[in-house]
């Protein structure tokens, strides 16, 4: 299985002129000569401005569109599981019993919710790079931030309340692009199915198929208190999707590491997976203790443990790909056959030829800090929402004083809406469940670093974590949104007078924090970025651009179709139906069908296709993508990949990698017969006329 896996991989990796469902391309860079070779498909520029325009970022991670041009946005329920959990309470639990409004004015606000719309890209490596050359360590650091953040600020100017900026490295360095968004902040919610239904299998189907979940959510964006006019959105399409067709992709890839070198993928496995898949294990059984509690502890914490049991199953996989001695084989193939190219020129030799290796020493730091940066300036080590406040707003009262260019980059102007976005939220703090997280976070501090660390005895004094976090909870006021606003109003004065039990631990630990972030961005971050731009260069000599670069969490255009795929000798069929979520169901969680759905079966044509499966590259932060046809229609939402695809981090193999998505009929067929949701379903079918 091993060799044939290495041959499929060298078949589609290995090859710049291969092409097949792999690569996450992006909008300025379409692989238009084989997408006519291979689905006799030319999109025009036109196509490609809208289909940009209609597709959304959502800035906590995840992907959406425009589905009406009245600002509707399809997106998935796990994506906005937090702002329904926000917005529910002990008597309203819309987790539980799912969320529609009726009509506009009961379209309610999501607390912490930005969507991003591409706009437009801009090449600005020339300007990058001519502030970098010449410069390394920390003279390399404060450069790069330096002039993106310049770039960005020129780049929003007066807008940075409806408009945001970011200067994207793409090839690791080897190209710089402005991409400029249009923000909305005012984004509403308008329907959420029940979560039993959105995530019917649960964990157990998690990262499987054949899968039965109704994953979708609905919001609506809204400017100036009104819903969004948008000129370019994805109307739906009468049948969706069919075997064999061509399905387009259109999202926002969180991060994939398919160009690392052989020391950072190694540095990824030891240093970074392996550490976060036991903390998030233990992590999970310390919520599931709290939520054993009753019934509002397990609402409390629904969101939490969603997060991470999909983060566990998605890092295990990564993980066996990252064990797999055949992925290996092929990176260092791979790796090999470029650093051949750079040594067989004396000038290209001299150039490029030392840049693995430093990157390799790099990563020998990286190892001696890690744990440090993670649990201090990470904030691992006091996990807590009001320890998020009070940095937030500690840091925030030093940064905005400097000049733009030489604040900590989450600071910049052109970010301080997101900042401001996220601080002054109305979601609910449970101080119950806060003390749980912090006294886990405050033990893990003290396990990794040790009793006799300076800074665990700076904090912890001669308490315990238990005791520790059961006073600064009970003495806070950062669960008041006023509260956090006055802080932030009062800038530094405020700041220094502050005797909240939160302020006073960042203000205490703010320095060793910027310490060892600054040995990180100097010694690791620094030295990676100059050499992955080296590398970059000598990739770009050797293949050019028909390389796709690796995700950055910005748009990206994937092409596919749909099919199934063999599984242990067995062919797995492409589509599921509604009637086999009926006879999946058992009654007992997490395959029961809520109640809403057994009262609606009479109603439902059971031989709807439900799920999908399509040979579409993607990764997390896809999730909520649309996937369209040729004629930019939506004919399904991505939600998922198969158990092969988690791999896709650093590899593609098209015979087995899969991405997931709720069939568009499926949408339809739910909103009319289960939730009888005519103000909705009319919105989206009266869009098919665009």
């Amino acid at each position: 299985m091993k060799n044939f896996m290495l041959v499929v991989l060298t078949a589609f990796v290995a090859s710049s002129a291969a092409f097949a469902g792999e690569g996450m391309w992006t909008p300025d860079n379409l692989p238009k000569k084989q997408l006519q070779e291979t689905y006799k498909f030319s999109p025009d520029q036109k196509w490609i401005d809208h289909a940009q325009r209609a597709a959304l970022r959502l800035a906590g991670g995840c992907s959406g569109s425009f589905v009406s041009p009245n600002g509707l946005v399809l997106t998935n329920h796990h994506c906005v599981n937090s702002c329904v959990q926000q917005l529910s309470t002990a008597d309203k639990d819309f987790i539980k019993a799912g969320f529609y409004a009726k009509q506009e004015s009961e379209e309610i606000k999501c607390p912490e919710i930005e969507l991003n719309r591409l706009d437009s890209i801009g090449n600005v490596t020339e300007r990058v790079k001519k502030a970098t050359a010449g410069k390394s360590g920390e003279d390399y650091s404060k450069a790069e931030k330096s002039v993106k953040s310049d770039i960005e600020n020129e780049c929003v100017g007066p807008a940075k309340e409806t408009t945001r900026c970011d200067v994207v490295d793409l090839y690791h360095g080897g190209v710089y692009d402005l991409y400029k968004y249009h923000r909305f902040q005012d984004v509403r919610l308008v329907f959420a199915p029940e979560l039993a239904m959105a995530f019917f299998g649960g964990d157990p189907d998690n990262f499987n198929f054949p899968r039965y979940d109704l994953d979708m959510g609905v919001l609506r964006a809204y400017e100036n208190n009104k819903p969004a006019k948008v000129a370019e959105y994805f109307p739906f399409s009468k049948n969706g999707a069919e075997e064999k067709e061509l399905t387009i992709v259109v999202g926002n890839p969180g991060g994939t590491d398919r160009q690392l070198t052989i020391a950072e993928l190694e540095s990824t496995r030891d240093m970074d997976t392996i550490p976060a898949l036991l903390q998030l294990a233990e992590r999970r059984g310390v919520i599931e203790q709290f939520r054993s509690q009753g019934a509002e502890q397990s609402r409390i914490a629904q969101s939490d443990l969603f997060g991470i049991e999909n983060s566990f199953k998605a890092l295990r996989g990564r993980l066996l790909s990252l064990q797999d001695p055949a992925v290996f084989e092929l990176k260092r193939k791979q790796e090999t056959e470029l650093r051949d190219y750079v040594n067989a020129d004396p000038a290209r030799k001299t150039k490029y030829g030392a840049a693995w290796d430093e990157i390799a020493k790099a990563m020998v730091i990286y190892r001696n800090i890690e744990t440090r940066y993670k649990l201090i300036e990470r904030s691992q080590g006091i996990s807590s929402k009001y320890f998020s406040y009070a940095r937030a707003l500690v840091r925030g009262a030093s940064e905005r004083g400097k000049p733009n260019s030489e604040r900590l980059r989450e600071f910049s102007e052109s970010r301080l809406p997101s900042v401001t976005q996220s601080l002054f939220s109305t979601a609910p703090v449970y101080p119950q469940f806060e003390k749980v997280k912090l006294t886990f976070g405050l033990t893990k501090l003290r396990e990794n670093l040790g009793a006799d660390d300076v800074l665990v005895k700076q904090i912890l004094g001669k308490s315990s974590p238990e005791a520790l976090a059961d006073q600064w909870i009970a003495a806070t006021k950062l669960g008041d949104t006023d509260y956090r606003k006055k802080l932030w109003d009062g800038g530094a004065d405020a700041i220094a007078k502050s005797d909240d039990p939160f302020i006073v631990l960042a203000r205490d630990i703010d320095a060793q924090a910027r310490a060892i972030r600054k040995q990180y961005e100097n010694e690791v971050q620094s030295v990676v970025d100059k050499n992955s731009e080296l590398i970059a260069a000598a990739r770009f000599e050797k293949y050019g651009t028909s390389v796709y670069p690796d995700a950055t969490f910005t748009e990206r255009f994937s092409f596919g179709e749909v099919k199934g795929w063999e599984l242990k000798g067995q062919w797995v069929k492409p589509f599921t139906d509604i009637g086999g979520a009926f006879a999946r169901a058992t009654g007992f969680e997490p395959f029961a069908l809520p109640q809403s759905w057994l009262d609606a079966k009479p109603k439902l044509n059971l031989n709807q296709r439900f799920d999908f499966v399509t040979t579409n590259d993607i990764i997390g932060g896809n999730s909520g993508s649309p996937v369209i046809n040729r004629n930019a229609e939506v004919v399904g939402l991505v939600f998922d990949g198969n158990i092969e695809s988690l791999g896709g981090d650093y590899w593609y193999d098209e015979s087995a990698n899969r991405s997931v998505a709720v069939h568009s009929g499926a949408i339809i067929e739910a909103l009319r017969n289960v939730y009888h949701a005519e103000r909705l379903t009319k919105e989206i079918e009266s869009a098919r006329k665009h």
